[in-house]
């Protein structure tokens, strides 16, 4: 897993799971605390998450609430929508250009 960015983008590649999931916290943590405004979360490089990924992407979106910002996520691989869209996530986390669930891929 790797993050690049600033405290306004981070690009997110790789695989977001338990083994990257303390590094990543740290790094959205701090990202949260020492910007302003949205916070966009690039994941067009990221292959795969887990549950704890999923949770690390949803404390970075508690904290910045916290904050007075906000998290968005943009491009959202396929697979990680349907995740998002099966656990309703997609209803709480900020999605730039939003879910079409006519458009998911069928599994």
């Amino acid at each position: 897993m790797y993050i690049r960015g600033d405290h306004a983008e981070l690009v997110v590649g790789g695989r977001l799971d338990v083994r990257s999931a303390a590094d990543a916290r740290t790094v959205l943590h701090s990202a949260v605390d020492d910007g302003a405004g949205d916070l966009v979360l690039d994941l067009a490089a990221l292959d795969s998450w887990d549950a704890t990924g999923l949770g690390v992407i949803m404390g970075a979106h508690r904290r910045a609430g916290r904050c007075g910002r906000r998290l968005v996520l943009r491009s959202v691989p396929p697979q990680m929508r349907r995740l998002l869209v099966a656990t309703r996530l997609h209803r709480i986390l900020a999605i730039e250009g939003g879910i079409g669930l006519d458009s998911l891929p069928r599994a």
